[in-house]
């Protein structure tokens, strides 16, 4: 997948008004799943995306110092896509979704799934394509 078709796939589906909207919602979402999965897969899944869009998985050092594989739950994944983002915390939930939902696409699933199975159940529930994002209890 082109990085213009990859983009364009990100604002529809997370219906956003612009181009520069989307970039930023794909940035802040590889950004944070980036330090939220061990670092060989980020890189792994990086490298299946278009050279623009997988560079976003390797920058870690933004919270902190941590790097990759940082253990942090829904509530914290929301949190720093909206920050980054500058979108409300529905909006940041909703493009994170979108945005997994392509690169899943983009990847034909493969390395997808394990980047779902290294996250808990709580940020699956906001990742994986027909959930709700809904917390359950």
């Amino acid at each position: 997948m082109q990085h213009d078709h990859f983009i364009g796939q990100i604002q529809a589906r997370a219906r956003l008004s612009s181009r520069g909207e989307a970039e930023r919602a794909t940035r802040s979402v590889l950004e944070t799943l980036g330090e939220r999965i061990p670092e060989g897969l980020a890189d792994n899944l990086a490298a299946q995306l278009p050279t623009e869009v997988g560079e976003h998985l390797r920058r870690t050092e933004v919270y902190g110092g941590y790097g990759s594989g940082e253990r942090f739950d829904r509530d914290e994944f929301v949190a720093r896509v909206s920050s980054r983002s500058g979108f409300d915390g529905p909006q940041a939930a909703f493009a994170a979704r979108a945005v997994c939902e392509v690169v899943d696409e983009a990847t034909q699933g493969t390395v997808m799934g394990k980047v779902v199975e290294a996250l808990p159940d709580d940020v699956q529930s906001l990742v994986v394509a027909g959930s709700t994002g809904q917390m359950h209890g």
